[in-house]
């Protein structure tokens, strides 16, 4: 008996999880960036794989850095918008899947990927 109700419980358990699977959607691909670090050197950013449908702050120009980041390329497989402020606040611009890209008078502070 108590063999059976293990069973029901765990098959149930399954169907529940199948019935609502996870979205774990991602953009495929990598983010990059180019920016001039607090001590004065070039550096590039990436994100690797970044979530979709979420505004990211990007790395290394964020408030402690007063340059914003610049020079961005879109390598993922959705719509990466940037936008030149933190929070996706300020103006924006989108750049298209795989070949979107910017020159070094696009800034950026923050991204969100579609």
């Amino acid at each position: 008996m108590r063999l059976r109700s293990a069973f029901a419980a765990v098959l149930g358990a399954a169907l529940l999880i199948a019935a609502n699977p996870v979205s774990a959607s991602a953009a495929s691909g990598q983010f990059r960036y180019d920016y001039v670090t607090t001590e004065g050197y070039e550096a590039t950013g990436f994100l690797n794989n970044p979530p979709s449908d979420q505004c990211l702050d990007l790395p290394g120009v964020g408030q402690d850095n007063p340059e914003p980041g610049h020079s961005p390329k879109n390598r993922t497989d959705a719509w990466a918008t940037v936008f030149t402020g933190l929070n996706c606040q300020g103006d924006s611009f989108t750049l298209r899947p795989q070949t979107g890209g910017g020159t070094e008078r696009l800034k950026v502070r923050s991204v969100i990927f579609s």
